[in-house]
């Protein structure tokens, strides 16, 4: 599946793409069990986050505060940033909402099979 999304340019990323982590990390906060995964607009489209979060992993941009937090959040165990700042690059928020997304998908799938607590 080809995205259409916008490329990272020498790993910077529109302006555009990163609004779009923002709502998309703000709709994997509201993300009610057993729903499919949220989506996101992109102009008359609509985005998996998933995929969003996929066209940030190269990114070397800084993530503004208020967005890291959001991330940062969800952590099991504590993040320091690199530098004075503790700054996060998107690449690494990126990273770091990939595999929740993963792991949310397949704790979802594995309810899903005969015998699970949910199908009791």
């Amino acid at each position: 599946m080809t995205s259409t999304l916008p490329r990272l340019q020498d790993g910077h990323a529109p302006i555009t793409l990163q609004y779009l982590f923002r709502d998309a990390l703000h709709e994997f906060e509201d993300w009610d069990a057993y729903v499919p995964e949220p989506e996101v607009a992109f102009g008359q489209q609509a985005v998996r986050i998933s995929e969003v979060f996929e066209a940030l992993r190269g990114c070397s941009d800084i993530v503004p505060a208020s967005i890291a937090g959001g991330v940062v959040d969800r952590l099991s165990k504590p993040w320091e940033g690199e530098g004075p700042l503790d700054e996060m690059e998107f690449s690494t928020a990126a990273r770091v909402m990939s595999v929740l997304v993963r792991k949310r998908l397949l704790a979802e799938q594995r309810s899903e099979l005969p015998g699970s607590v949910k199908n009791h």
